[in-house]
């Protein structure tokens, strides 16, 4: 399993990814799961993957091949016009690399080989895009209802970013908000894990404004961790105090 979060603000992107891949609890495993790619001042492009880890190795390797080895015979993922016509790409070699996996393992395969993608950039001229890359290779775009995607295990820090997310939001503050995220669901779940990979794309600027890999005793988030735990439990002592009498309370008020 895998958590990897993109989202849009009115600065740009900011993307996160863990990198714990497991195949079983004995055959764990680090790898990267945030790829990128750009031309500086032109444009930048950057997926994030969850699933089956050889669909989503093999479709990053087909990708890497196109832009690097552009000619005449396909379109290279640097020389497509807009972020719709590489995502509309990104998902066919999806779709493609899915359904050639499933068919050669037969009925074993059905389901063993899916993988979901997030597809984040900005291309020069245009605004920064964000999609969810569905394994069917069909997409969804982020809209002001929908500012953030999520993929892998999704459950236990959506909360956090329902609650925290403000689209005038800074860098700075959503990179913590996305901390918080990672850490309530690597407490939760064992198959997150660090390192975790964090990226800040600003608007026009077609490189990474800020890039880094948060390891093992990584001095800022563990203070996020331990402080995040100290204010919930500080939150929740501040709640008013249930007492049993309420509910015979509750009832008597009723009858009369």
């Amino acid at each position: 399993m895998t958590y990897c979060v993109g989202m849009v603000l009115d600065k740009g992107l900011v993307l996160m990814s863990d990198t714990r891949t497991n195949s079983g609890v004995d055959n764990i495993s680090v790898f990267r799961k945030m790829h990128y790619w750009t031309v500086p001042g032109e444009r930048i492009i950057s997926l994030m993957t969850a699933g089956n880890l050889a669909t989503t190795q093999a479709v990053i390797s087909r990708l890497e091949e196109r832009s690097k080895h552009p000619d005449d015979r396909v379109n290279s993922l640097l020389e497509l016009p807009t972020m719709f016509q590489v995502a509309v790409e990104a998902g066919k070699l999806l779709r493609e690399t899915v359904t050639d996996t499933q068919h050669a393992n037969g009925a074993a395969g059905r389901g063993r080989f899916t993988a979901s993608m997030i597809l984040a950039g900005q291309i020069k001229g245009m605004e920064p895009r964000l999609f969810l890359i569905y394994p069917e290779g069909n997409f969804i775009e982020a809209s002001f209802d929908t500012p953030f995607f999520q993929i892998g295990e999704t459950k236990y820090g959506r909360p956090i970013l329902i609650r925290g997310y403000d689209r005038t939001m800074n860098f700075e503050d959503a990179v913590k908000l996305l901390m918080v995220s990672f850490d309530s669901t690597l407490k939760a779940n064992l198959s997150v894990g660090l390192p975790l990979d964090l990226m800040v794309i600003e608007h026009d600027g077609f490189a990474p404004l800020h890039q880094r890999r948060i390891e093992h005793g990584d001095e800022y988030f563990d203070s996020i961790s331990s402080s995040w735990g100290d204010e919930l439990r500080s939150a929740f002592n501040a709640l008013p105090d249930y007492s049993f009498g309420q509910e015979q309370k509750a009832k008597g008020r009723a009858t009369k």
